[in-house]
């Protein structure tokens, strides 16, 4: 329960999302529009329009679980991506660092060993 981490796929959906959708709504925008299947076990982000709520749906062992955060000041700062994209690849780091308000744009990535 509760396991997301940086071995799992992240997918951003660049189009904003209403916040009032639950798991079936948000399970058909992964299908449907971004042409993903939800029991892959990727994870799957969606911004409002102001971009100061986030759901983040994943499939776990148990099921399906809806993570969400609704910001009191600010709001989330998304990375530049091609407009005409039905998904957004993603990852943990990005993450973490838009849930803290870190602008990824300014951020300087070294190089570094990835094991497969």
């Amino acid at each position: 329960m509760f396991n997301l981490n940086d071995s799992m796929r992240y997918w951003l959906y660049p189009f904003p999302t209403d916040m009032r959708k639950g798991f079936y709504t948000l399970s058909g925008l992964v299908t449907d529009q971004m042409g993903k299947e939800v029991s892959s076990g990727d994870v799957f982000i969606f911004l409002n329009r102001h971009c100061t709520s986030m759901k983040i749906l994943h499939m776990e062992h148990g099921g399906l679980v809806i993570y969400y955060m609704k910001l009191e000041k600010g709001n989330f700062l998304l990375p530049s991506f091609d407009e005409n994209e039905k998904f957004h690849p993603f990852s943990w780091q990005k993450l973490m660092l838009m849930v803290q308000g870190i602008d990824t744009g300014k951020c300087k990535y070294k190089k570094r060993l990835k094991v497969s």
